[in-house]
């Protein structure tokens, strides 16, 4: 059964970081994309970013192209988003997700289980 756990989300002030983790369990991690969404109260959930299952393709929503990095570790079954210069409107649930294929996309039809999610919240 795949299972993806989310971590490191918190309360943050404005122009700090954070790092979210999701660890994965029940698939070959290796062979797929991965993805990070968010919802944030009242909205749709939104891509964020996405890497292939070599993490030698990444892609961006163009809110957060420039302060936030994804990258994984296929070793380790586990995927990042470092989250620099952070602002309020970055405030959501944040959401991992396994692509149906090798290379993650933005849309969230592309994407077969999700995590729990992990709150974000960034004070101003």
């Amino acid at each position: 059964q795949v299972q993806l756990v989310e971590s490191g989300g918190g309360l943050v002030q404005d122009v700090g970081s954070l790092r979210l983790s999701c660890a994965a369990s029940g698939l070959t991690f290796n062979v797929y994309g991965m993805g990070w969404f968010r919802q944030a109260p009242g909205k749709v959930r939104e891509f964020v970013a996405a890497i292939s299952w070599r993490g030698d393709s990444t892609d961006y929503a163009d809110s957060v192209k420039g302060p936030f990095t994804i990258s994984r570790d296929n070793p380790k079954n586990t995927v990042y988003l470092q989250m620099n210069s952070l602002k309020p409107e970055d405030t959501a649930v944040y959401y991992c997700a396994k692509s149906r294929g090798t290379y993650g996309r933005s849309g969230w039809t592309d994407y077969d289980y999700w995590g729990q999610g992990t709150q974000v919240t960034v004070s101003s």
